[in-house]
């Protein structure tokens, strides 16, 4: 695994600003982590930050090229307890303050829960903190299960709200500035101040299954982000892709300067066959599974581990040991 700067310069369908150098497109393929920042377990144990650090120091020492902070609130599932999360932002923070050599990333940030002047803001603040080893993951966000509801956040026309962050966020992260009056977003002269060591050159990674996230990731994004929603096989991930081409297509980007991530789901206690749809087994087996999303043509991978101890992530360094030797 190599880590790579995906920045590549001006996006595709942003018409200001100045470019950035060109440099070759992604051909590397990453493994990242996400860190569990969630409740767990029927007694809802909560991962404190001191656990979180130092999962976060480990992943870092095995080799993971990222390690990612989600971004929810709380969730209030009609059918399982109340599980809550750290703010994800804030733990990005600290663990950019607290790592020195992994890339961080939002997986991915919220545009539904903050106002997209801030969220860029945040962005080239966290960029700063890791001396540029920040990866901007950002997605329309989700009013399930009950967490909109509950924080008194926007519950409807969720896409279209996002369209309109991404007319102000977009401009701030690439050119420095914005002006835009929407129905539920604005920006007037608004300037990207202070900003980072790497001024218009963050990379953007956009989340999204369905063809309007494609979309966008074609027309803004370094990086369009997957995930599995039934099993972490890249079988289900192989319509998306083919939709992904068809988009590129479609608003003129050349497809092969798209990164491709997907984020699937690891049981690297559990031996393999348990009908979970996660990838499970040995060290081996899952290595192979690994090995089919660069075949396909994703360029990362991440990881959601699952039990979220350190137990698990040690079971994943010999995976990593095994793939390096590749």
């Amino acid at each position: 695994m190599v880590a790579a700067d995906p920045g590549r310069g001006a996006l595709p369908g942003l018409d200001s600003g100045p470019s950035c150098p060109e440099v070759d497109p992604l051909r590397s393929f990453e493994i990242g982590i996400v860190l569990p920042l969630h409740q767990s377990g029927v007694d809802r144990v909560t991962p404190r930050w001191s656990v979180v650090r130092e999962m976060a120091l480990r992943a870092e020492a095995v080799g993971f090229d990222t390690v990612w902070t989600p971004d929810e609130l709380l969730w209030r599932p009609k059918d399982r307890p109340l599980m809550g999360v750290w703010e994800g932002i804030a733990m990005a923070g600290a663990v950019a303050a607290t790592t020195s050599r992994v890339k961080v990333g939002t997986w991915v940030m919220s545009a539904l829960h903050r106002n997209p002047g801030i969220i860029a803001k945040a962005a080239e603040t966290l960029d700063e903190i890791s001396g540029g080893r920040f990866v901007f993951g950002l997605g329309a966000g989700h009013a399930w299960p009950g967490q909109a509801h509950a924080f008194g956040l926007p519950e409807d026309q969720i896409f279209a709200r996002f369209e309109e962050a991404l007319e102000v966020i977009v401009p701030l992260m690439r050119s420095g500035h914005a002006d835009f009056e929407g129905t539920w977003h604005a920006a007037r002269d608004l300037s990207q101040e202070p900003v980072g060591p790497r001024p218009g050159r963050i990379p953007l990674m956009i989340g999204g299954n369905c063809p309007k996230g494609q979309r966008h990731a074609a027309r803004h994004a370094d990086i369009w982000s997957s995930w599995a929603e039934e099993r972490s096989d890249v079988d289900e991930f192989a319509p998306r892709l083919a939709s992904l081409d068809d988009i590129c297509a479609e608003v003129g980007r050349d497809p092969a300067t798209l990164g491709r991530s997907a984020g699937v789901e690891v049981h690297p206690l559990e031996p393999a066959g348990q009908q979970t749809g996660a990838i499970a087994g040995s060290v081996e087996e899952i290595a192979d599974a690994v090995r089919t999303f660069p075949e396909a043509g994703f360029t990362q991978l991440e990881i959601m581990m699952s039990p979220g101890t350190m137990a698990a992530l040690e079971a994943l360094a010999p995976v990593l040991e095994l793939l390096d030797a590749d």
